[in-house]
């Protein structure tokens, strides 16, 4: 009764945390999640690389846990970013046998960056390199200090494989979140942020959200910044069908009229009406900040690759969005016609032509019909399950653009000491191998009293009256040599070849 009354004046409830794993590639954190959930999400992600955001709950000593497990990948900087955002607690994971490594200290740089309540996860204990303590110090080195090494931040020894330390970590999550009192409005309308998103081809657009506020209920009628609709239904993490979410809980609903991108806020509006117009409004008033930025400053030393972005949902799009905008573009500019969730589509394969563009996709499908479309107009379309092999293509492909790198080998020099023959740009001359060595069909630069007068190239090579190949240091030949320059008796020519080499972005 006493707790009643409580709600009832201060209108509060406590919420579960919401918990992000973070760390470096590898290093165990979707082991960790899989030991505590007892399945098996790593085996079925292509490259052993989780994907996408996935939430899940559960239960520990009757009390709830939100965790949001975010990719590992370096590619998805921007969805670990985003993903720490909505969490209360932060576990970061190190590998006792690795220690810190550059997804670590961006981890780390996210956490500080936001305040969040920190627990260190020392994973792979099971292992007989296992160095736990060189690991404290490293991150004492990285501005997190452990409580053994007289700090505040507590360290938990684990052990994806064995099992150890999960309970301990559990409890810790229990401890802080008790600490934090983490606590909800219970009559404030519902509102939160979409962890995930995608074009389903059976429900339509599908979200997954994240309640931090007031209980969504089945039939309300919602507004993110750039999609609205009524829920027409509404799942737990397992599948299962749910009246109404309580805040921290994370639920897969469909009713939105379009695929909203992943890191939108959305709110619960007071009816269909009122939803469409929030965001309508809130679109346009995205669009006219996007419109400045789609006017392209090329310089005339630019070239510009266009591409069209496909992929299974916004999180996967955003991702690649993020990982492009990290590649160099001061010689070609990367520019995204349009980037959308969904499979290939024959408007893609029209606006690819038009606009002289390829086709990159993400996990997503290209039909017969539409694919016998993009080869006879020519249209260059890449689909991969593997995140950075599809970076890598768009990498590749737009490579093309760069004008070669021209590398110069020295080869010789050869003093002239006679002018045979003059046909044209075709001279016949003797000379000397000064150094180095001379070979047919190179080049050639022509000094002069130490002045830079042109170039010519080798034609042919003669050495006591036979063609050869090549002429080494201080033996006398014969060439015949080609260029602009009128070469005479005392030049100096130095030798060289030229290498064309593939640049790369």
């Amino acid at each position: 009764m006493k707790e009643t009354s409580k709600i009832k004046n201060n209108e509060l409830l406590s919420r579960p945390p919401v918990v992000v794993i973070l760390g470096h590639v590898d290093h165990g954190k979707t082991s960790i999640l899989d030991y505590i959930r007892q399945t098996k999400v790593a085996e079925k992600e292509p490259g052993g690389i989780t994907q996408h955001i996935g939430a899940y709950q559960i239960e520990h000593q009757g009390k709830l846990i939100t965790f949001i497990d975010t990719p590992g990948h370096e590619a998805f900087s921007a969805m670990r970013s985003r993903g720490a955002k909505v969490a209360d607690i932060a576990i970061l994971v190190t590998a006792a046998d690795e220690g810190i490594k550059p997804q670590t200290k961006e981890a780390i740089n996210h956490i500080l960056r936001l305040n969040l309540s920190l627990i260190i996860a020392i994973n792979k204990m099971d292992k007989s390199a296992a160095l736990p303590d060189k690991v404290k110090k490293e991150l004492a080195e990285n501005n997190v200090l452990v409580e053994s090494l007289g700090g505040k931040v507590p360290a938990v020894l684990v052990s994806a494989k064995t099992g150890l330390g999960i309970n301990e970590l559990l409890e810790m999550i229990l401890l802080i979140s008790e600490m934090e009192n983490l606590k909800t409005e219970s009559l404030k309308s519902a509102s939160g942020i979409i962890i995930e998103s995608r074009l389903d081809s059976q429900r339509g657009a599908t979200a997954t959200l994240l309640v931090q506020e007031g209980t969504l209920k089945l039939k309300d009628a919602v507004a993110a910044e750039s999609a609205y609709g009524i829920i027409k239904s509404m799942e737990n993490f397992l599948g299962q069908p749910l009246q109404q979410a309580q805040p921290s809980t994370p639920v897969l609903i469909t009713g939105f009229n379009q695929v909203p991108p992943v890191g939108e806020e959305w709110q619960v509006m007071t009816s269909p009406e009122e939803a469409k117009t929030k965001a309508q409004t809130k679109a346009e008033a995205e669009k006219r900040k996007r419109e400045p930025a789609e006017i392209l400053d090329v310089s005339p030393e630019q070239k510009v690759f266009n591409l069209i972005l496909k992929a299974d949902v916004s999180g996967s799009a955003e991702a690649i969005r993020e990982a492009l905008r990290s590649i160099d573009q001061s010689e070609i500019i990367l520019r995204i016609v349009k980037a959308e969730v969904g499979d290939v589509t024959e408007s893609d394969v029209k606006l690819a032509e038009s606009a002289k563009a390829k086709i990159y996709g993400f996990r997503v499908k290209i039909n017969p019909a539409i694919s016998s479309l993009a080869e006879r107009r020519k249209t260059k379309v890449v689909l991969s399950d593997i995140i950075y092999e599809l970076i890598k293509a768009i990498r590749d492909d737009a490579s093309r653009l760069l004008k070669p790198e021209i590398a110069r080998e020295k080869l010789g020099r050869l003093r002239v000491l006679a002018i045979f023959k003059t046909i044209g740009q075709r001279q016949v001359i003797g000379g000397k191998v000064a150094a180095g060595k001379l070979t047919k069909n190179t080049l050639f630069e022509i000094f002069r009293k130490e002045e830079n007068l042109g170039r010519g190239k080798i034609i042919q090579l003669q050495q006591n009256k036979q063609s050869t190949q090549e002429v080494i240091k201080d033996r006398e030949c014969g060439l015949l040599v080609e260029s602009e320059i009128a070469i005479a008796k005392d030049d100096i020519l130095e030798v060289y070849k030229e290498e064309s080499l593939k640049r790369e972005l």
